[in-house]
């Protein structure tokens, strides 16, 4: 499924209320669930109940290891239709050979937990087994995620396999996370939790396989800038930094290497999952890591809600409630334009997306600031609209580039906003793509250079 953007608008105008909310990408996506032996199985059973509320048609099938860990009666239950197992592969009763039929009904496939044995089957060619055979017969994308403890996942043999089954056509990687696993050890191995998956297949089913940002590093800020007054009192705004992490993670599922300067986000922590974060407090701070990470950004998305006026001296001690308008009426200064300071230092070949939010008549007010900011591209969208702004799972606006370009993309769920902003970005000429090195994220989550010292 994709959802397009228009292809011309009137001038003048805020975006249409819609009528209806946004239809889910998944609803209607026929979803193969495959899940080998991994104690991380026990989770899966969370990823087909929402599957099935979210409208998608779900099958499951298990190895014999996963038999033994997860319910094939619950999975069942959850998905609404007969979960398969290896004694069903062969049937006199059949027509056909159920890993083929398998194989045929998918739109998706989810292989997680993917475990070492089940990786080494897939590499090698084997088929002995339901699950093995439907994965040499599919021709629909599969999303993969690996779950195993820290020594396993970093033996030679299981790096070398995970290597080759990503040069593998239609197969799109969720590497596992760093944290505490069954066997109490605490490193890389743990599967990405259900949410993640969820969302990796959401990408797919608006995308697709394709990792066109491959050997591309992609720069995005999000989320608000706090000026503080004194201790206790601060000027900001409330964006919660959803639309710039989604657009982060739709990138990093497309192949790119992210950089994430976010202010303090609001959003699920599963969502920051591979990225490599840079997190800042104030205007200053999200400027000094921006002017380091720019020079090596084939792109830059500017979607941080940057506060407008900071205190020219802030108050270390809190004010008193009497002394506050004062303080208040006085004592402020602008905050320089980070999106203009970037056009300015921007090196040959790199683009810029910045983004806009306005209320009333948006297009007259993102015209001017398009041209003003010098950036490639400029995403207008209004915040006073139901399907659109802050804290809300939907964006719409207008998107504005080059020769008085004009795009209106109508209410979508904001990741399906993210793809089709990072195909117009992609569409401009960059950089030529460099090998871009496996991105292995510090214990925290965090890149290496944001954590204290």
């Amino acid at each position: 499924m994709r959802i397009e953007s228009g292809g011309g608008t009137e001038p003048g105008g805020a975006a249409p209320a819609p009528l209806l909310p946004p239809a889910d990408p998944l609803a209607g996506q026929r979803v193969l669930v495959l899940i080998s032996g991994s104690i991380a199985a026990v989770k899966l059973p969370l990823v087909v109940s929402a599957l099935a509320a979210r409208g998608a048609e779900v099958r499951c099938a298990l190895t014999p290891s996963a038999e033994r860990l997860v319910s094939p009666v619950a999975l069942a239950s959850l998905a609404r239709r007969p979960c398969a197992l290896d004694d069903d592969q062969w049937s006199h009763q059949a027509a056909r050979p159920l890993h083929i039929e398998l194989a045929e009904w998918a739109d998706l496939v989810l292989l997680a937990p993917l475990s070492a044995t089940t990786l080494g089957r897939w590499v090698h060619g084997l088929a002995d087994g339901l699950v093995a055979s439907t994965l040499l017969a599919c021709e629909a994308p599969v999303l993969v995620a690996p779950a195993m403890n820290t020594a396993m996942w970093e033996a030679v043999p299981v790096r070398r396999n995970w290597q080759a089954l990503q040069t593998f056509e239609r197969v799109v990687p969720v590497a596992p996370a760093h944290g505490l696993l069954a066997c109490d050890r605490r490193g890389e191995g743990r599967m990405a939790e259900p949410e993640r998956l969820l969302l990796a297949l959401e990408s797919l089913a608006l995308h697709g396989w394709r990792r066109d940002w491959a050997g591309r590093r992609l720069l995005v800020s999000t989320g608000p800038t706090r000026e503080f007054l004194d201790p206790a009192r601060c000027l900001t705004n409330p964006s919660t930094g959803r639309m710039g992490v989604l657009l982060a993670q739709a990138a990093l599922q497309r192949g790119a290497t992210v950089d994430v300067v976010h202010g303090p986000l609001t959003v699920d922590p599963v969502l920051l999952e591979g990225l490599r974060r840079h997190p800042v407090v104030t205007a200053a701070e999200m400027e000094r890591q921006l002017v380091d990470l720019q020079p090596a950004a084939d792109a830059i998305v500017m979607a941080a809600a940057v506060a407008d006026h900071r205190r020219v001296e802030a108050r270390l001690d809190k004010l008193p409630k009497q002394d506050l308008q004062p303080a208040l009426s006085g004592g402020w200064e602008p905050v320089p334009d980070l999106l203009a300071g970037l056009v300015a230092r921007r090196p040959a070949g790199q683009r810029i997306l910045g983004f806009a939010a306005h209320s009333g008549d948006v297009l007259p007010q993102a015209r001017a600031k398009f041209a003003r900011k010098g950036c490639d591209l400029l995403f207008a969208n209004p915040i006073d609209q139901p399907a659109a702004g802050f804290g809300s799972p939907f964006n719409q606006g207008w998107l504005l580039g080059p020769g008085e370009r004009i795009e209106p993309i109508a209410p979508a769920p904001k990741l399906a906003v993210a793809h089709l902003l990072l195909d117009a970005l992609a569409g401009l000429p960059l950089r030529p793509p460099a090998a871009a090195p496996p991105h292995r994220p510090a214990a925290d989550g965090m890149h290496p250079a944001a954590a204290d010292p």
